[in-house]
């Protein structure tokens, strides 16, 4: 066939309706499995990829599902997109990812992706998840819309999120526990509610063990791998230096590990170094990064999924949904001047 097969070829070969092959593809239920399986065979030996468009208005859904994010730390954000990714597929789901600039007009931004989309609903990461003006603006639309770590208002509608403060107050006890009293800490960026709420959790382990904070231990960072850059100059090169420090996220915490490098100290037997998400390349770092593991890809998926129950009426169980955190122990931390325990 030199043409683009249609839901019509695919109905003749399987010898059913066309409006059959509609709900088979659709994933809707009460067709009997040996139809089924028929009209998928067909679709398939066809190489039939069918139209997301004229699907939306056959049954009036898009079927399309937005990724909205403006995150500098594209590891998370790829590690939250496949999550989505693969539940929408799953259910006959597609995902738009689109950036959406923080520091612009956020709300003529979201108006302009979902008039031009026509979503289903939307998932918020963070600082969107947080912010008034995109929160609003959805809600006017009438946009189903699920919140992934909003910090503020959860009890507003759906969201999913882990416990940021609780996550970094076991990881500082950890590297109490290590033996370490004089801890860094380098701070998310700003405008993320869950830097602040990790900064509190820090302060919060350091005040219960009885330990001061010096100001020059605090140090501003942006999530980026070049503000921890920064970041680990400002805490290491100097007289005083703490024996661990603690970034609020995974790339910065490797761009103190690489000042660290740059000022001739080696993780762990001079500085442990330690930081949040357990993104891959977390795990990929020389030595291996000790993390607080945010299921950001798991986070994702229950977001797709509550929005994928939603456009099928249901009601959802659960609107605010908490997931767990692990503290994964790698390489990159010790006990001061000790070895690194085994990854």
């Amino acid at each position: 066939m030199s043409r683009q097969p249609t839901i019509k070829d695919v109905a003749s070969r399987a010898e059913v309706s066309f409006k059959t092959v509609s709900r088979v593809l659709n994933g809707e239920p009460h067709v009997r499995q040996e139809v089924r399986e028929r009209v998928l065979a067909a679709a398939a030996a066809l190489d039939y990829q069918p139209n997301i468009a004229a699907r939306g208005l056959i049954g009036g859904r898009s079927r399309l599902i937005g990724f909205l994010y403006d995150n500098p730390n594209y590891s998370y954000v790829t590690e939250a997109e496949i999550g989505a990714l693969l539940r929408c597929r799953e259910a006959g789901y597609h995902l738009a990812v689109e950036p959406i600039d923080s520091r612009g007009d956020v709300a003529r931004q979201i108006e302009q992706v979902i008039s031009s989309l026509r979503l289903d609903g939307v998932i918020a990461t963070p600082p969107i998840s947080d912010d008034p003006a995109a929160l609003a603006v959805l809600d006017r639309l009438g946009v189903a819309h699920v919140r992934i770590a909003p910090t503020a208002d959860r009890d507003q509608g759906p969201c999913v999120f882990i416990d940021d403060e609780a996550a970094a107050l076991a990881l500082t006890q950890h590297l109490i526990g290590l033996g370490h009293r004089e801890i860094g800490f380098v701070l998310g960026h700003p405008d993320h509610g869950a830097s602040h709420l990790r900064l509190q959790g820090f302060e919060r382990a350091m005040a219960a063990a009885g330990l001061p904070v010096a100001a020059a231990h605090k140090v501003q960072g942006y999530f980026t791998f070049e503000s921890g850059v920064s970041a680990g100059h400002a805490l290491l090169g100097g007289s005083g230096r703490p024996t661990a420090v603690f970034a609020a996220n995974d790339k910065t915490a490797l761009g103190v590990l690489a000042a660290a490098r740059e000022l001739g100290l080696s993780a762990p037997s001079d500085i442990s170094i330690a930081g949040f998400d357990d993104t891959r390349i977390a795990r990929l770092s020389s030595p291996p990064l000790t993390t607080v593991r945010q299921p950001v890809d798991v986070m994702c998926e229950a977001a797709a999924d509550m929005l994928i129950a939603l456009a099928d009426g249901e009601a959802l169980a659960d609107p605010a949904r908490q997931l767990p955190f692990e503290i994964r122990v790698r390489g990159s931390t010790a006990a001061p001047g000790g070895r690194a325990p085994s990854s």
